[in-house]
């Protein structure tokens, strides 16, 4: 049996754009993805803590220790530049190994730097 569980969290970032005109995805700081264990392309559950939204997109590189949070195409209707987003991503695993599993989870600073 295999159960779903958190990979990783990059918990309490503040979103520093949003893109209605864009394809779609969530472009999150190549630093917190490198930090958080996770990879361009990955799907990823953005929690917004002003509004209560949940969503699901996929993640896109932005530029290295530039603290870029941005929500991209219809997920930008979902949060406002300053809202403050949980990012979780997350792994099947089988159940035995899930239960020694550790996830990666990062606490970014203000300006969603390490």
């Amino acid at each position: 049996m295999q159960i779903e569980v958190v990979k990783s969290k990059i918990h309490q970032v503040t979103v520093t754009g949003a893109d209605l005109n864009y394809i779609g995805s969530i472009t999150i700081d190549e630093a917190l993805m490198e930090a958080s264990n996770i990879i361009e392309g990955e799907k990823v559950q953005i929690v917004n803590i002003n509004n209560g939204e949940r969503l699901e997109t996929y993640v896109i590189k932005g530029e290295h220790n530039k603290g870029e949070i941005c929500l991209n195409g219809p997920a930008a209707r979902k949060v406002q530049k300053g809202d403050v987003v949980i990012i979780i991503a997350y792994a099947l695993l089988d159940f035995e190994e899930a239960k020694s599993f550790k996830p990666t989870l990062i606490f970014p600073n203000p300006n969603n730097t390490l």
